[in-house]
């Protein structure tokens, strides 16, 4: 039954029938038409109100419960709803595991259309809390209120946020006490850093008037121990810089990096800003099987760093080395895969578009006492051509582990042109996996497909698959 309130439907007695793209569960209206409802369970039935309608569906929200899925647990965190971070913590974790199979099987089927094996179980994360090893908070001079909070007509307080952005809104930040992905000290530090700028009258950052002097904070933790902590400010003001960061360095002397960045632009990405070591080395270090890897501001690492182990260890394990092989690692970030085949293979060649990336694959090769290795500088699809094939020869295995966008149709080309024996497809977008699997068909067979939960509480999933050439 559908009625209207004010000039929004409500649809009534809504069965939410599965859990979607992007975090978001489906339920069905009363016309025919999908309706995508956040905070919800597959399992629950409830009344929506819709907020936006398209030609073939609508966006709505839960405004009342009839019947509570029995797949749904009680989120442990008291900003689940309006953080949108985890947007999976109100259902139990082995049925998260099964959604994201799903999507992972439904994507390599309906978008590859090709020939698969039986899936191999997905493998799930031991921590389901506390996971994350790199947080990024954002400070903002207006606190985006709860409607929990507008309601209880209470004194709210300082109007100062450090917390993470409300989905869909560049300029609002909700505050956060306690997130539950990073492991202590994480939530010590964000807190006291909130606590101190207060107490000091350190201007949180203004987006929309582009004022403020405090701008994100950024925390990565390794399994080592060590900690980085990373300030953001919008502009240099030495005095009140200084105050901050020697509070921090003595507050927490286990901090093993801290680092600041002055940056004035419209956008808080750092990638093209000088970052300067206040305390400290200028990176931390991950370890990995015996293997040390160095991260600094700049790098990219698995954010999960007990389940990267596990990724890393099926990706080898699906490459199927002796020692005697050739291996190309297309899109090697830092170089940690390559690093971590590297004993089980004659050689490998590492490839890749960042130029820092390479330089601390490098360094970190250098650290580990790895001499089989060799890593390069370029895009993908310009640098990995039949010249750079006949310089470091012929590969007998390719891994590969694209951006969410896959691979660009020249590299796809370009593999199916050398034809190694066996390809592994890492993957953190299976539908963007399946097109490129698909392109690969007609030389290539699926032969073994096992997904890796990453992150859990979210939609997020990585894939593992093995193509071997067809006889």
């Amino acid at each position: 039954m559908a009625r209207k309130k004010t000039d929004k439907i409500v649809f009534e007695n809504v069965e939410v029938l599965d859990a979607g793209a992007k975090g978001v569960s489906v339920g069905k209206a009363a016309d025919g038409k999908i309706i995508f409802i956040p905070n919800v369970v597959p399992g629950d039935v409830v009344d929506v109100q819709t907020f936006k309608k398209r030609k073939a569906y609508y966006e709505g929200k839960a405004v009342a419960f009839h019947k509570l899925s029995s797949q749904r647990v009680e989120p442990v965190c008291q900003h689940f709803g309006a953080c949108g971070g985890c947007k999976w913590q109100n259902m139990g974790y082995e049925f998260q595991l099964g959604y994201k199979h799903q999507e992972v099987e439904n994507n390599l089927k309906r978008i590859g259309k090709i020939e698969l094996p039986q899936f191999e179980p997905i493998l799930g994360s031991k921590e389901q809390f506390f996971y994350r090893n790199k947080m990024e908070f954002s400070f903002s001079n207006a606190r985006w209120l709860t409607d929990d909070e507008i309601k209880s007509g209470e004194e709210l307080g300082k109007e100062n946020a450090l917390g993470f952005h409300i989905p869909k809104m560049w300029d609002k930040i909700l505050d956060i006490k306690k997130c539950y992905l990073q492991q202590d000290p994480s939530n010590a530090i964000r807190n006291e850093i909130r606590d101190f700028a207060n107490e000091n009258g350190l201007k949180f950052f203004n987006p929309r008037e582009n004022t403020g002097l405090l701008r994100t904070l950024r925390i990565r933790t390794a399994s080592t121990g060590e900690i980085m902590v990373l300030i953001q400010f919008f502009k240099e003001d030495k005095k009140k810089r200084e105050l901050l960061l020697d509070f921090l360095k003595n507050r927490f002397p286990e901090i093993t990096s801290l680092q600041y960045v002055i940056n004035g632009k419209l956008n808080d990405t750092i990638y093209d800003q000088n970052v300067i070591c206040y305390h400290g080395r200028d990176y931390i270090l991950e370890e990995m099987e015996g293997l040390k890897f160095s991260i600094n501001a700049k790098s990219f690492y698995q954010t999960n760093s007990d389940q990267a182990y596990e990724l890393y260890k099926i990706t080898r394990d699906f490459a199927g080395l002796t020692g005697n092989e050739l291996v190309y690692d297309l899109y090697t970030g830092t170089g940690t895969i390559a690093q971590f085949v590297s004993k089980k293979a004659k050689k490998v060649i590492g490839v890749e578009a960042v130029p820092e990336a390479i330089a601390d694959a490098k360094v970190n090769a250098e650290r580990n006492n790895i001499t089989n290795c060799d890593f390069f500088v370029g895009d993908m699809k310009n640098v990995f051509n039949d010249a750079f094939i006949k310089q470091h020869g012929h590969p007998d295995v390719i891994i590969t582990d694209p951006p969410r966008d896959g691979m660009h149709k020249d590299v796809v080309a370009q593999i199916l042109k050398i034809a190694p024996e066996r390809v592994v497809y890492v993957s953190c977008n299976s539908a963007t996996q399946a097109r490129d699997l698909a392109l690969m068909d007609e030389m290539y067979k699926v032969v073994r497909v096992r997904p890796v939960d990453m992150f859990p509480q979210t939609h997020h999933v990585e894939n593992v698959v093995l193509l071997e050439k067809r006889s």
